[in-house]
């Protein structure tokens, strides 16, 4: 198999994202719900697990915060 490296994905949890990224369950839902005025396009979308479990890509969530820093930095 050819092609770039892939990165370690890690499944993250909602207490996880919150932790990581110092926003509130109900921000980080906001972010997501595409008819929220609070709605943030480039905040990386949960997964279903199954049997209702959500989780995170957590590189996703890194990576969206590091735009965040880039954003307000320039």
């Amino acid at each position: 198999m050819t092609g770039p490296p892939k990165k370690d994905i890690r499944f993250i949890r909602l207490r996880t994202v919150i932790n990581k990224t110092g926003l509130s369950r109900s921000t980080i839902y906001n972010k997501i719900k595409s008819d929220s005025k609070y709605f943030d396009p480039t905040f990386p979308n949960q997964i279903r697990l199954g049997g209702g479990a959500v989780a995170w890509i957590e590189c996703e969530v890194e990576d969206w915060m590091l735009s965040q820093i880039e954003i307000t930095r320039s």
